[in-house]
């Protein structure tokens, strides 16, 4: 790989992986029309989940020192103060969320990627969450008050993070989405649905890591790989930092549009094809 296919890549996983469009989805398309061969590109793309990663804590560094001094006063090794319990409870919610992706990942994560890892699959999926994105948008504007995440809320919210694990199924978008059919404001929910992405992405990283290097499958340059990262880095930052303001006095239906014209392109296609 050239360092240009690293900039395009990393670029294009950054930017899709935060915005409510399916970063999964559109890599498996690309992959599928520049014949990429995934299976050696897995270490290079935890490079770029770590760049995505870094982009996260970098935005909500503020909620990220809190969460790891909740953590801290959880152990007895800091002083606990009504802020630090606030994060603490957040730990709680994070927890229970990433419960659901962790037990259908590690009991079907294989099985759900090799089933559904085709164009056709990916334009189905795009259009079907297009239009969850209408109807999450119409229930959310039936509440006359808007809720809070609490226990229960939470684990809803983790269990659309698991259907995600299918390609085509933006993880953001139907985190955030089941956060507003739930009456939780769109910043709000976007908020949840990116520090749910700290566990997700380095347990995934993690786990793909420790595969392949156990394999001995590391055969990228250090500059292909650290082109990758900033790229990664940089527009998952811009992605988040876009999203977070659009997301303030704006819906998701432009998201909903865009899913349905590449979902409809994929699917035709593939029929043509």
């Amino acid at each position: 790989m050239g360092l240009f296919e690293a900039l395009f890549l990393g670029l294009l996983q950054g930017l899709t992986e935060f915005l409510p469009i399916s970063s999964s989805g559109h890599l498996v398309i690309v992959e599928t029309f520049l014949k990429l061969d995934v299976e050696k590109l897995k270490i290079f793309d935890v490079m770029l989940h770590l760049g995505s990663l870094s982009a996260i804590i970098i935005y909500f560094w503020k909620d990220f020192m809190g969460l790891v001094k909740g953590f801290l006063a959880f152990l007895r090794l800091y002083k606990t103060n009504p802020h630090i319990q606030i994060y603490q409870k957040l730990i709680g919610f994070l927890i229970v969320a990433t419960i659901p992706a962790v037990i259908i990942g590690l009991l079907f994560g294989d099985s759900i990627d090799y089933l559904f890892r085709n164009v056709w699959y990916i334009g189905i999926f795009m259009i079907i969450v297009g239009e969850v994105f209408i109807l999450a948008e119409k229930a959310l504007a039936k509440y006359k008050v808007k809720k809070e995440i609490g226990l229960k809320q939470a684990l809803i919210i983790g269990c659309a993070q698991a259907l995600a694990l299918a390609p085509g199924i933006s993880r953001s978008g139907s985190t955030i989405s089941a956060g507003l059919f739930l009456g939780i404001p769109r910043e709000k929910a976007a908020r949840f649905s990116f520090l749910m992405a700290i566990p997700a992405i380095i347990g995934a990283g993690v786990l793909t890591g420790v595969k392949d290097l156990t394999a001995g499958d590391f055969n990228f340059e250090i500059a292909t790989m650290l082109v990758g990262f900033l790229a990664s880095l940089l527009a998952s930052f811009a992605a988040v930092y876009f999203l977070m303001r659009f997301l303030k006095n704006n819906t998701l239906r432009p998201f909903a549009y865009y899913l349905f014209v590449v979902g409809g392109l994929m699917i035709a296609v593939n029929l043509l094809w």
